[in-house]
């Protein structure tokens, strides 16, 4: 569906009733691909390059892990086991999600700098517990300083991109700006991985609190947009002239309002679907996908040696295998590369329909991990998921940004993590338990060892470590790796993961398609 022209909306007079306007809940005439760029000013883009910054760092140590709970502590991972993620995802989650709710308004107060710096100086504590804590309670307090500082840095910054941004504009300044996360987003796991596999585990957090400090040169060339109004504010509440009221209850009233609330309730639901292809995607592919097939493919028997696609793939030393983080960066790696475009293709719809039109695919995505553990079909099911990301998620941003008062931005958008708390705490502690109890390796092979006659009590975790139960199986049967593998995936329901968040998948999109209708219905209503 095409956007409303502008000239059918106009900007409110009066900012803080912007939310209740019925101008707000009509889209807005997007300018064409090159003038929107041409548009973008320097904060947007000093924004965007502390959000890759931060991103880099984040999803370093977030795509791994999975991967460091399940390997074992031979290899000098934690050796805890997949289902322990549930608790640590679901209280990440928590932290990282609700903080920003009261968050947001402290930075629409005092000033997004003050907040964007004080959220660097947390997250590098969070890295330097994880390196010198080698556990999972050090692992924990690292991850929960780091999301809290992640919960104050949000708002802040984005924030700022809407208030340095236009109506005009706004589909391709989140594009963009979802562009440069997400290239973040695809270094960030190569470097963790070349780190890992030739120095350490430990040594990922220490060169991520590293990254973390650049943030602090882009804050000396940061000035926040519309300073002198916020400051000019502060000095009359201070004097009495302007009577403030409290923060807490100034959020609630805005919480309430319906079509704020029921966006983030709808987006709730969606959110325990989307999270999957980090929370659970690595440990999958690590556990049952052969991506020896796509090597073999694009370099023959034999593999690479080439450095430069060791470490743009995340292959293995020997370049015979593309690691599980390589395989899900297939996904930062595409929207690194074409946000853009599909942010032109999206700006052409109304916000609800671009946002339905990505869930659809993401649902597919996930329908396609459900079906078969095939390399190249995971890889299919990876550009599709892409895609549906790129259509929904920065347009998720972008429309709560575009409704929310003048004087509100950071708190509305810090009302945006609201269902990111809700949905991805609830897929946080699900996930990795559906996924130990239908698809964990290590759990189906220790079965498997006690059904080819090895004594129960060999295969306890007390025996038998953590991670260890596969290379078991395959010194005592005999067999080889890739034979075991299959029997294992084709005798039991390991698909059952996915089904059940590509059903969650179609329950949001059906809920977004009904909002649509529904703001649709209220706009015309209200113009009329």
């Amino acid at each position: 569906m095409s956007t409303v022209p502008a000239s059918a909306t106009t900007e409110p007079a009066d900012a803080a009733t912007a939310a209740t306007d019925e101008s707000t809940l009509d889209d807005v005439a997007q300018l064409g691909l090159w003038p929107a760029i041409k548009s973008l000013n320097y904060i947007f883009w000093i924004v965007g390059g502390m959000e890759m910054i931060e991103r880099l760092a984040y999803y370093g140590v977030r795509a791994v892990t999975p991967l460091y709970f399940k390997r074992p502590i031979s290899e000098g991972a934690l050796g805890v086991g997949t289902a322990a993620l549930g608790g640590l995802f679901f209280t990440w989650a928590a932290a990282q999600s609700i903080v920003p709710i009261f968050t947001g308004g402290l930075s629409d107060r005092y000033g997004y700098k003050r907040t964007i710096a004080i959220s660097t100086v947390l997250k590098i504590s969070g890295y330097l517990v994880m390196a010198f804590f080698h556990s999972y309670p050090g692992f924990f307090a690292g991850a929960m300083l780091l999301a809290t500082g992640t919960a104050v840095f949000k708002p802040g910054i984005q924030g700022t991109l809407v208030k340095a941004t236009s109506r005009q504009n706004s589909s391709m300044a989140w594009g963009i700006f979802y562009q440069t996360v997400n290239i973040g987003g695809w270094i960030g796991p190569l470097i963790a991985l070349s780190v890992r596999e030739h120095v350490g585990w430990s040594t990922i957090f220490f060169v991520n609190a590293g990254f973390i400090c650049c943030n602090f040169l882009l804050l000396l060339t940061y000035k926040e947009p519309d300073i002198e109004a916020r400051l000019e504010r502060r000095k009359k509440v201070l004097s009495g002239e302007v009577k403030e009221s409290s923060l807490a209850v100034e959020s609630l009233r805005e919480f309430k309002k319906p079509v704020l609330l029921s966006y983030l309730l709808i987006f709730s639901v969606w959110w325990f679907m989307f999270p999957m292809l980090w929370d659970v995607l690595p440990a999958f592919v690590d556990d049952w996908v052969d991506t020896g097939v796509l090597v073999r493919t694009l370099f023959g028997h034999d593999g690479t040696r080439s450095s430069v696609f060791h470490f743009l793939l995340g292959m293995n030393e020997e370049g015979t295998l593309i690691s599980a983080e390589g395989i899900v960066n297939l996904n930062s790696g595409m929207i690194m590369l074409t946000c853009f475009l599909f942010a032109a293709i999206s700006a052409k719809m109304r916000a609800t329909t671009s946002m339905l039109a990505g869930t659809v695919l993401v649902t597919m995505a996930l329908t396609i991990y459900g079906l078969t553990n095939l390399a190249w079909f995971g890889v299919l099911a990876m550009g599709i998921f892409s895609i549906g990301e790129m259509l929904a998620s920065p347009k998720f941003s972008e429309f709560l940004g575009n409704i929310a008062p003048a004087d509100k931005k950071a708190m509305w958008l810090g009302f945006s993590q609201f269902p990111i708390a809700i949905g991805w705490m609830a897929e946080g502690f699900v996930g990795p338990k559906v996924y130990a109890a239908f698809a964990d390796k290590d759990t189906l092979a220790r079965e498997m060892l006690i059904e080819r006659g090895l004594p129960a009590n060999q295969v306890t975790h007390h025996a038998l470590p953590i991670g260890e139960a596969f290379h078991k199986l395959v010194e005592h049967t005999g067999e080889s790796p890739q034979a075991l593998t299959r029997a294992l995936y084709e005798s039991h329901a390991i698909g059952t993961v996915w089904w059940v968040f590509a059903a969650v998948g179609v329950v949001s999109a059906v809920l977004i398609y009904m909002y649509g209708r529904w703001i649709q219905r209220l706009a015309a209503a209200r113009r009329g």
